[in-house]
């Protein structure tokens, strides 16, 4: 390559100098080996991923316009290749001096970006469809997308998509869940995918925005008699999502627009991507012709976490970040967070961000100094009655046998674990404790406290029936 490429180069010294003596071959070649040695640079894979989309617009003076078709994707190469692009481009010729990365400009699908662009003398102001595609965030792949039982039918679904739309059977694809289970994540995933590859040899164009987005986009077009205009740029996407569709619940005309907006994409062969808190059936407030529609494809929930799920989330993060986190720091964080993936993220990051700051030993000590403010929040408030019931439950003995003066082996274990429980999962006085087992006294309490401390040491089994009840009562 290096060779065809010094010859290139020999026979265009003459336009090198001056861009004004360059027609639209000399900048088509120049713009070429200009490509050619960005690939070289920066290896396939990156090239691949990053740059292949970049197409060249025009020139302009001393100015050089290159476009790419998402905002996400400008920004991204803007940040981390600008400066490459513009040395690359001064060394083809001495008199570009800047280097312009805009969005694409067509309003029609996007053109085959990885082939350069007819040159024109100037590239026309970036119009609107640039609004079309929110910022996608670089983090929301389906590589750092951890995948357990609770999220995996979601996730082959998301996958699925991705690689061919509009597939029978998953249009539209419906992910729901509660907050920070990876709903968006998926989306992110899908847009990025998808706004990044081709189908069919051409680009797919992707219009992902928040259903909040989608209204206030529809009223402005109202205010501004622009309807039209809005109806057609979003009719004219490969692939229409919809982040959080709950927001549509009691706007009837914003649901009437998005009702015929997603008939006429499904008509026409385009992939809807939708996500919710809840599934279809269960959006009360949404029009019952709606919520058919958006279940006659694909629905797929992602499920609370489980306690193996969340270490294997923190453990991805703690790799990413290139920190070593202590098997029991990692433990704790999950046993002690166990709703929302953002919130167990953030957790690691502020316990890390102060380990390093302060150059502290990573120790659960740490984690329950630097998170005291955050395990308040998330610590399960479980009361005494709950316990006894749960454990009444798990030995197989009736609850009031919990307060009875019973000391038979089979009544009296399981009291005694029950109070255990109720030392280590409420903030109750060890009076308190024994009031509610019968009046017992406090020191009563702190036997079984130490008895049940013993046994979990000397009986494996037991041990995990403990561990395994006290999981319950928090989750």
């Amino acid at each position: 390559m290096s060779l065809e490429i010094t010859s290139m180069r020999d026979s265009d010294d003459m336009l090198k100098s001056s861009p004004s003596l360059l027609d639209e071959a000399g900048l088509s070649n120049q713009w070429a080996r200009v490509r050619a040695r960005l690939q070289a640079e920066v290896g396939e894979v990156e090239y691949r991923t990053w740059l292949k989309q970049v197409a060249l617009a025009g020139v302009n003076g001393e100015e050089v316009t290159v476009i790419l078709p998402t905002r996400f994707l400008r920004d991204w190469v803007n940040k981390e290749y600008g400066e490459l692009i513009t040395s690359l481009w001064q060394e083809e010729n001495r008199a570009i001096k800047r280097v312009d990365i805009r969005t694409q400009p067509s309003r029609g699908t996007a053109p085959n970006l990885a082939e350069p662009a007819p040159v024109s003398a100037k590239l026309a102001p970036t119009p609107a469809r640039a609004d079309v595609v929110a910022p996608l965030d670089q983090r929301y792949t389906f590589e750092t997308f951890v995948v357990g039982k609770p999220n995996e039918f979601a996730y082959a679904c998301a996958r699925r998509v991705a690689e061919a739309p509009a597939t029978a059977g998953f249009n539209p694809l419906f992910l729901y869940g509660g907050v920070g289970l990876g709903k968006t994540h998926l989306m992110h995933a899908i847009a990025w995918e998808l706004s990044t590859g081709t189908r069919n040899g051409a680009c797919v164009s992707v219009a992902y925005m928040s259903a909040e987005k989608f209204m206030y986009r529809f009223i402005n077009a109202l205010r501004s008699q622009s309807t039209l205009e809005f109806k057609n740029e979003l009719r004219s996407v490969d692939v229409l999502m919809i982040d959080d569709l709950q927001f549509l619940i009691g706007k009837d005309n914003t649901q009437e627009e998005f009702f015929h907006t997603f008939n006429a994409l499904v008509d026409a062969g385009k992939q809807i991507v939708i996500s919710a808190d809840k599934s279809p059936s269960d959006l009360s407030g949404l029009e019952d012709r709606l919520r058919t529609r958006l279940g006659c494809g694909m629905v797929a929930d992602l499920h609370a976490t489980t306690f193996e799920l969340r270490i294997s989330i923190l453990e991805a993060k703690a790799q990413r970040a290139g920190v070593e986190v202590p098997a029991k720091v990692l433990e704790f964080l999950a046993r002690k967070i166990t709703s929302n993936v953002r919130e167990l993220e953030g957790a690691l990051n502020r316990l890390v961000a102060h380990a390093n700051l302060f150059d502290r030993q990573l120790t659960l000590e740490t984690a329950h100094e630097v998170l005291h403010d955050v395990l308040k929040a998330f610590d399960r408030k479980v009361s005494i009655q709950e316990i006894q019931k749960r454990v009444a439950e798990h030995y197989n003995i009736r609850v009031t046998e919990m307060s009875s003066a019973r000391r038979a082996r089979n009544i009296a274990r399981p009291r005694q674990v029950a109070m255990f429980l109720a030392k280590q999962l409420t903030s109750k006085s060890l009076p308190d404790i024994g009031r509610h087992f019968g009046d017992r006294d406090h020191t009563t309490v702190m036997h079984a406290v130490s008895r049940v401390t013993e046994l979990i040491g000397q009986d494996a089994a037991f041990g995990e029936d403990v561990d395994l009840l006290r999981r319950m009562l928090e989750s």
